[in-house]
C-alpha cells in the first residue's frame, strides 16, 4: 500500500466518516505495509468501533500473529470466532478456527 493511501485514511480518523470501517481499512494498509504495531492499534479501534465486526478480529489476528503476538492472535480469533458464531458468519468462522488451530497445540 502506498504511504499517500495510510496517510489519507489517517487523515479522515475523527472526523464525520470515522467507524469501524476506516479503522479496519488504515489497518489492513498498515499491516501490507509491514507496520504491525499500528495496523495492531487501528484493528482494536476497529473492533472498539463495532465488535461484531468479524472481519476485523480475523485480521487483528493476523497482525498479531505477524508481529509475534501468538497469544493476541489467538484471543483475537476467539473473540472472531465467537462473534461469527453469533452473527451466523460460516466462512469467518472457519478461517479463524483453522488459523487458532496452526498456533495452539492439540491438547
Amino acid at each position: 500500500m502506498s504511504p499517500s493511501l495510510i496517510e489519507s485514511l489517517r487523515a479522515q480518523c475523527g472526523g464525520p466518516r470515522d467507524g469501524a470501517l476506516l479503522r479496519f481499512s488504515l489497518g489492513n494498509a498498515l499491516l501490507n505495509a509491514g507496520n504491525h504495531a499500528e495496523a495492531i492499534e487501528a484493528l482494536r479501534q476497529a473492533v472498539t468501533f463495532d465488535p461484531d465486526y468479524s472481519a476485523a478480529w480475523k485480521l487483528l489476528g493476523k497482525a498479531c500473529l505477524a508481529a509475534q503476538d501468538e497469544a493476541g492472535a489467538a484471543e483475537a480469533w476467539r473473540q472472531g470466532i465467537a462473534v461469527a458464531q453469533r452473527r451466523g458468519d460460516k466462512q469467518a468462522e472457519k478461517e479463524m478456527a483453522v488459523f487458532l488451530r496452526r498456533i495452539e497445540p492439540l491438547g
